[in-house]
């Protein structure tokens, strides 16, 4: 699906250096310093609007959240939420998430999320994909030996394809629900997609894993 520009959307994110990230690189090994405390990092790829990032941020204040988007037209909406909240534990990155080995630090992060993700449906495009065997090296290059990687998703043939991408790294699955929204899950924060998905009657599926420790 084509985005649309919103003007002025690239001064606006240069504007807001407070919370934008201009130099990621630079803070590799070092991204406590970006936030007024220093607490475990959950990161999400691919944060979309913002919605799921920030009320996750406002309900766990002692969690630092690492909100990754590519596109400029996506970032700057979550940006808006950000002006608004004045979050002290957000910042947001616009990188890509395939050069998450650049920019963090081995065992820098505690947490990833995955949020309705683009499925990339084709064969041709299932090294975009973000549970691609090349994505999890990274994930598990980043996150610390007690890390989670929490998947959101609607599409069954994505969950399913995740599921065996996990399996051949070797995760392990610690939650594993087929639909999310008639378990007896509480507090699930949902993205915005996840609400316009369910309330069509889409199933929810979600999963947490972790690798395992190496030896």
């Amino acid at each position: 699906m084509r985005l649309r520009n919103k003007p002025g959307a690239e001064e606006k994110l240069l504007e807001y250096d407070q919370y934008v990230v201009a130099k990621p690189d630079e803070w590799k090994g070092k991204w406590q310093d970006r936030f007024e405390k220093k607490q475990p990092l959950h990161m999400e790829i691919g944060m979309g609007k913002g919605r799921f990032l920030i009320e996750m941020a406002k309900q766990n204040p002692h969690i630092n959240y690492l909100g990754i988007e590519l596109q400029t037209s996506v970032i700057v909406s979550a940006l808006e939420k950000q002006i608004e909240e004045d979050l002290p534990n957000v910042q947001l990155l616009q990188v890509n998430a395939q050069d998450l080995k650049t920019y963090f630090e081995k065992g820098e992060v505690q947490r990833i999320y995955l949020t309705f993700s683009d499925p990339w449906p084709k064969n041709r495009h299932e090294k975009r994909r973000l549970t691609y065997k090349d994505f999890l090296i990274s994930y598990e290059t980043v996150l610390d030996d007690q890390g989670e990687l929490h998947f959101k998703t609607d599409n069954q043939g994505l969950f399913e394809y995740s599921l065996i991408s996990f399996s051949e790294k070797g995760m392990i699955l610690k939650e594993l629900y087929l639909d999310l929204h008639n378990s007896d899950v509480e507090g699930n924060i949902m993205t915005e997609y996840e609400e316009k998905f369910s309330k069509k009657g889409n199933r929810i599926y979600k999963t947490v894993a972790y690798f395992p420790e190496q030896d």
